[in-house]
């Protein structure tokens, strides 16, 4: 009880003050994806959150707005666009989940939100209990190079968080992401 009451307060401080400090970085993160390609800058899409509810989870665009809606292990790396690329290598495309952490539908820390279509993850982590806890920017699972393409194996480490998290753990794990550990979620380059 005392470490969700801790964990949350220290969400909130943090996505507040980034969000007040550093707007200025969301706007010209805004008007360079606008440049760059077609379409609108940010990216909405449905994710699968706390107790299996879904919500709209909020990206920066780092693809082509025809791209298909699908995990990003199976979408071709020729639908990133040129900035797109480096958002994703320098995980600035995750900043406006800051938002949806203020919301109260995310966490800075916690297993990364899946899509309603990825059923066989949603079953591994319903039965491991993971879906008991709010998702989050950054995982254990995110910075030990573990992405959405190994649904068991990555159940397995989101359980390993849910098992072990602690306030110490998810600064461990905010630190590791801000080091750049992690490569994120990869696209397909076959």
């Amino acid at each position: 009880m005392l470490y969700s009451a801790l964990k949350r307060s220290f969400d909130l401080a943090v996505s507040l003050t980034f969000v007040l400090l550093f707007f200025w970085v969301f706007a010209i993160i805004w008007a360079v994806v606008r440049l760059d390609s077609p379409g609108p800058a940010l990216f909405r899409q449905a994710r699968v959150g706390r107790n299996a509810r879904t919500f709209i989870c909020y990206k920066f665009r780092t693809m082509f707005v025809a791209t298909p809606q699908v995990a990003t292990h199976e979408v071709s790396e020729l639908a990133v666009t040129r900035v797109g690329a480096v958002l994703r290598r320098t995980k600035l495309d995750e900043l406006p989940q800051l938002f949806n952490v203020i919301f109260g539908q995310m966490s800075l820390v916690g297993p990364r939100p899946c899509l309603p279509n990825q059923v066989e993850l949603i079953a591994e982590r319903q039965a491991r209990g993971v879906l008991s806890i709010r998702p989050g920017i950054t995982g254990l699972a995110q910075i030990n190079d573990i992405d959405m393409s190994s649904p068991t194996l990555l159940a397995e480490w989101d359980l390993r968080y849910l098992q072990e998290r602690s306030i110490w753990l998810d600064a461990r794990i905010l630190i590791g992401t801000v080091l750049g550990r992690g490569s994120g979620d990869r696209v397909n380059r076959g």
